[in-house]
């Protein structure tokens, strides 16, 4: 349990954890009770102390360690507040930080990209941000900014002494290596986001059309459960791997339609057809399996007409491909070969038993992934979204800058540019922020961060 504040001294001495006469700056940790009344008594735990402003957030800072006992905890948190303390808002501890200058903005997105790391390439990017590996070259960046402009609007100062502080072969220069550092960030920003977006996949298509051996086949386990009889998969089943180097998540979803004997689990029938479809919401590209070995697949094609028709339940930016599956028991073309054909969707012949036509698809799922404008979530990916709009901002006004150099259209304009580059990195890393901006942020942490 953690405080931060002014009065965590105060508070403290007040619930009789630190006595009345403490007057030690050091940080220090110590074991104490605390009085939690008749009913529950004392409670022994540990306090870990920051008196001084050297803690996490920048302000003296206490932290208590006990059991996890909700009861206990609900009782501490009663007895901290009866004294004066109060429950900490959403990221509010990581934006006292900030506040504080402990940390920047890239760094407290950081916090949140450590807290959310599903895999430790993720983990890695988010604890390379929060040891300054993206705030320090920007800062160096703006910091040159700052130091050209300074030069320019010195020479402004003496413009009738002719006197020069810089001269424009120089400035241009300095202007183009600033440009070309933040055109190298925004490189590695995109890269870094479209590794760690995921391709988002659902499998659908009528029960025992091969769905679930297509998701075991090309993410390489037993995922699924696959038997003779249809309808084997009831709860959606998502599965993260890589295909060809790009992170995909897939997911398979219960068949679009169920068979007689199954009519007696309609409610858990009805609850599988609902994850379907919110899965299908979800997705980045559909994947129709199509039992190529069946002659009655009209149902499937139905449901597949109406998606691409109205693309109602789905993203407006989603790709549906057909998939023929079990190609190896199919003898002669479908019935329905021609209609699928003429709905102009993506159409792939598979065998997951022999193997055929498995490379292609996932060459063409690598496609669809490095084309896909990522999905960009949580704290360091939030950095690159956040952070793409004030590069380009930045190198826009350092082109202004360079072109009205070369034009000699004045410094009082080509100052006005630099100006204008250095606001825009300063957005990225905090020197410059709104309450709007702080707010988006930080409401994303949890309580306690």
């Amino acid at each position: 349990m953690r405080l931060s504040g002014d009065s965590v001294v105060p508070i403290l001495q007040r619930v009789e954890l630190l006595r009345q006469d403490h007057g030690d700056p050091r940080s220090r940790r110590f074991s104490a009770s605390l009085d939690l009344g008749d009913c529950l008594g004392r409670l022994d735990l540990d306090v870990l102390l920051w008196p001084t402003p050297r803690s996490y957030t920048g302000q003296p800072a206490a932290e208590l360690h006990l059991i996890g006992s909700l009861p206990l905890l609900d009782a501490v948190v009663d007895r901290l507040i009866g004294a004066g303390a109060r429950a900490a808002r959403a990221g509010e501890f990581t934006m006292r930080a900030f506040l504080a200058g402990r940390m920047d903005l890239p760094q407290a997105e950081a916090v949140l990209g450590v807290i959310d790391a599903e895999d430790p390439n993720t983990l890695n990017q988010a604890l390379s941000q929060l040891a300054g590996n993206l705030s320090r070259p920007l800062q160096a960046a703006r910091s040159e900014l700052l130091d050209l402009l300074a030069d320019v609007e010195a020479g402004l100062d003496f413009v009738d002494e002719d006197i020069e502080f810089v001269e424009d072969a120089h400035l241009l220069e300095r202007l183009g290596e600033v440009r070309e550092r933040l055109a190298a960030i925004a490189t590695q920003l995109r890269d870094r986001s479209a590794s760690r977006s995921e391709l988002e996949i659902v499998l659908r298509g009528l029960p025992n059309a091969g769905k679930s051996c297509l998701l075991n086949a090309l993410s390489g386990g037993e995922h699924a459960i696959v038997t003779e009889e249809a309808g084997t998969t009831r709860d959606s089943i998502s599965v993260s791997f890589a295909v060809n180097g790009h992170p995909v998540r897939m997911t398979d979803t219960a068949g679009i339609e169920w068979r007689a004997e199954h009519e007696l689990d309609s409610a858990v029938l009805a609850k599988a057809q609902l994850q379907a479809i919110e899965a299908a919401s979800r997705a980045d590209v559909c994947l129709w399996c199509v039992d190529a070995s069946d002659h009655d697949q009209a149902p499937a094609i139905e449901q597949l007409r109406h998606a691409v028709h109205t693309r109602e339940g789905y993203k407006a930016s989603i790709e549906h491909w057909v998939i023929l599956t079990k190609t190896d028991l199919m003898s002669a073309s479908p019935s329905w070969f021609d209609e699928v054909r003429a709905l102009g969707v993506s159409l792939s012949m598979i065998s997951t038993l022999t193997g055929d036509g498995m490379d292609s698809l996932r060459a063409q799922i690598a496609e669809a992934a490095e084309r896909r404008d990522p999905t960009e979530t949580g704290g360091v990916i939030g950095t690159a979204a956040r952070c793409r709009d004030s590069l380009t901002a930045a190198g826009l006004a350092i082109g202004s800058a360079i072109d009205m150099t070369q034009l000699q259209a004045g410094h009082e304009l080509v100052a006005a540019e630099i100006r204008a580059a250095a606001s825009a990195i300063g957005d990225v890393t905090g020197e410059v922020y709104t309450d709007d901006l702080l707010d988006r942020v930080f409401s994303r942490f949890c309580i306690g961060k």
